[in-house]
Order: C-alpha cells, then structure tokens, then sequence
C-alpha cells in the first residue's frame, strides 16, 4: 500500500531512538499518521516543523497499518511563525484543532485548501484575524456543525439577522428572537461577510464559533475539551486590542 501528497505538517513526536510519528493534513488523504526513519537528525528534524508544507510518500504492507513516510520539504512556515508571538499562535492553534477535530484518513478537499491559504497569510497581521475567524466556520461546516446564517430560523427573514441559536446554530433576527433573546449568541456582522471586520467584531465572532467547537464539535468528539492553544491564541488576541 502506498500514496504520495502534499500535506501541512500537523504535529511531530518522538519514536524509539531516531524516529519520529508525523501527523500530516493532505487533500485527499486526510488526517494521516506514520514514521519517518531518522526523524531526529540533523537532516531531517528541521523540516519537521509543525505548519510547514511537505512532500509526502507513504508506505506500508496493509492499508490498516501506520506505516512510513518518506519527506521532502516544499515550504517552511515556521520562520515567519517564530518571528511574531500572534502568528505562533494562530499556527499552533489552526495546527492544534485540525489534529483534534479531523477524523484519521477522511479526506476534506475544501478544508485543506481553505488552511493552505490561511497558513500562507502568517505575519500579515492585518488580514490573519478575519481570515481565521472564516476558517472556524469552514472547519465546523466540513464536521457536519455548520452554522446556518442564511435567513432566520423563525421568520425567514434574511435582513435583520443579529442573533445565533446556540442549538441549532441557525440565525434569528430581534423579532424572532422575541422574549428569548438573552439565550441566544450574538451573531455579528463580520460572520455575515458585512461589517469593517474590527478586531472587536472579529473577538465577538470567535466568541461564537468558540461556543459551537466547545458545545457541539467536542461534545460530538466525547466531551474531549478544546485544545488548550486555541483559548491562548483567543487570550492573545483579545490582549492585543
């Protein structure tokens, strides 16, 4: 059995002496783990850098089985990471919740492409916050938690939206929301693709996605709790305001 990609590196860890288990992101493989023979050396170890984009090779006897990989390098991130406390932890939290949602070995088309491009804006300050917040919608839209935001749950109206349910992730608008207004989320402009997508209007989208990804992707993983980078890279962000 073998294949070969180009994937993001998700995460890296030690295995035996001189080996590592990589655990890459490719279109049409998914989610995928397996060795790299002399993973620790000199050579290779600083390719295996969480974020960057690889070559990839993978063989083994049985499908079932974790088997090898082989890797060439085709473009490093982590400079432009290690530059800027926001960008390292933008990465570590895209790299963070990509490991945790995805399912082994599902591929996701949209989603990868849509995390390439993310991944390429690192360091550009400026368009990285909106960009993510986009990026959380995509990732709950590719796990079957989409958040419906077309017209409103209870009237249908598709002006006017400003409120989120948090059970069925549908828009409300003032007059449908009624009397139960106070438990429902706040659905932002910047989530409607309006707004001047200020880091507070952004703060308060992540505010509501985070809600989703906690209630309902989590809780559709186990109750697993959110990896712990995505609330430093939030805290982060909010510090930076």
């Amino acid at each position: 059995m073998e294949w070969r990609d180009q994937g993001i590196l998700l995460s890296v860890r030690r295995h035996g002496e001189t080996s590592t288990i990589i655990e890459v992101f490719t279109p049409t493989q998914g989610r995928h783990l397996g060795i790299v023979r002399g993973g620790t050396s000199r050579k290779i170890a600083p390719v295996l850098q969480p974020g960057a984009q690889l070559d990839v090779a993978w063989r083994a006897r049985l499908e079932e089985h974790i088997g090898a990989f082989t890797v060439e390098p085709v473009r490093s991130r982590a400079v432009t990471a290690m530059g800027d406390r926001m960008s390292l932890a933008g990465l570590n939290t895209v790299t963070a919740l990509l490991s945790f949602g995805l399912p082994e070995r599902e591929p996701h088309v949209p989603l990868y492409h849509r995390t390439q491009s993310l991944l390429d804006l690192l360091g550009q300050g400026d368009l990285w916050p909106l960009a993510y917040l986009h990026w959380e919608l995509s990732l709950l839209e590719e796990l079957g938690y989409g958040l419906d935001l077309s017209r409103c749950a209870v009237t249908g109206d598709r002006q006017g939206l400003v409120f989120v349910s948090p059970k069925s992730g549908r828009a409300v608008t003032q007059r449908g929301a009624g009397e139960w207004a106070d438990k429902l989320l706040p659905l932002p402009a910047v989530l409607l693709g309006e707004g001047d997508a200020s880091d507070a209007e952004v703060a308060a989208g992540l505010k509501t996605t985070g809600y989703f990804l906690e209630q309902h992707l989590a809780r559709g993983l186990g109750g697993k709790p959110l990896p712990e980078a995505r609330a430093r890279y939030i805290d982060a962000f909010s510090r930076k305001r």
